[in-house]
């Protein structure tokens, strides 16, 4: 089945100039098209609402949403959306790998809510410790992000350490307190217990995780949503860490003077202590 892309360059010399000019549109802005709805790409492609229907009609689909649904349903099954224009081309596996990651870095970076995303920084940088949870393949995501948070504020604390439980980590959890739960799919059963018992213990939660783990959302103060697809078996993390990279960014311009001052401690103690190598 030709995905939309294939059929616009197909049918596109037989197209009205107004349809040409949706289609110039789509093939500059493919990875942003399922964000689209009709009457925005209308506006934006500067045609009627009437043209973007009629085209699509032309290309066989019943309506422009069921054009949507197509590929939402296509990117949900992890079938890379392709674009000619993509910097890497063909039907490879280095393609369709770097089609896919593309696709998920612009799913996340879309559904971000501004709202959400700063209440989650300031909280980030108020508390009074910042725990951080990762079990099984969330461990290295967790780990990372702790690595770099901890060059920005004090007390960032990685749980439960290697060999331990999680309940002495835990207990003396309050509302000065954040906890950041790193939970993607498989992911053990007592996430969703410690969850609840964060709830109960009314700490500030963010819950990292992929768009298919609806269930965990209501037991979490906030969510961050990073999607998990690839071309092949195994899941795909680059996204995860490139919100692990916001995430740390973002804190050290909220608290840029504190921040900088931590960094530039932390740098004295690896020169003192001849921790790393020397930059040649």
């Amino acid at each position: 089945m030709k995905q939309i892309d294939e059929r616009l360059r197909s049918e596109y010399p037989q197209l009205a100039p107004q349809e040409q000019r949706v289609a110039d549109f789509i093939f500059d802005h493919f990875a942003d098209l399922i964000s689209y709805n009709s009457a925005e790409l209308a506006r934006l492609s500067g045609v009627s609402k009437a043209t973007v229907s009629r085209l699509f009609k032309r290309l066989g689909y019943a309506s422009y949403r069921a054009m949507r649904d197509e590929l939402r349903t296509l990117r949900q099954s992890g079938m890379p959306l392709t674009d000619s224009r993509d910097a890497v081309q063909g039907n490879t596996l280095l393609a369709r790998h770097y089609q896919q990651e593309m696709a998920n870095l612009t799913h996340w970076v879309k559904q971000i809510d501004a709202a959400q995303f700063g209440a989650v920084i300031a909280a980030m940088g108020q508390s009074r410790r910042l725990l951080l949870l990762g079990m099984r393949n969330s461990y290295p995501v967790a780990m990372h992000l702790r690595q770099q948070l901890m060059q920005v504020r004090e007390q960032v604390l990685l749980i439960p350490q290697p060999g331990q439980t999680l309940a002495e980590e835990l207990v003396d959890l309050g509302p000065q307190d954040m906890v950041v739960v790193v939970a993607f799919r498989r992911r053990p059963r007592l996430v969703q217990e410690v969850l609840q018992q964060l709830q109960i213990q009314q700490v500030p939660t963010l819950l990292i995780c992929e768009p298919q783990a609806q269930a965990l959302l209501p037991l979490a103060s906030w969510h961050l949503m990073t999607p998990l697809d690839s071309v092949s078996a195994f899941d795909s993390y680059s996204s995860a860490m490139s919100l692990a990279s916001l995430l740390s960014n973002a804190l050290l311009h909220d608290r840029l003077s504190q921040g900088r001052q931590r960094i530039h401690q932390v740098a004295d103690l690896f020169s003192d202590l001849e921790e790393l190598e020397q930059r040649s």
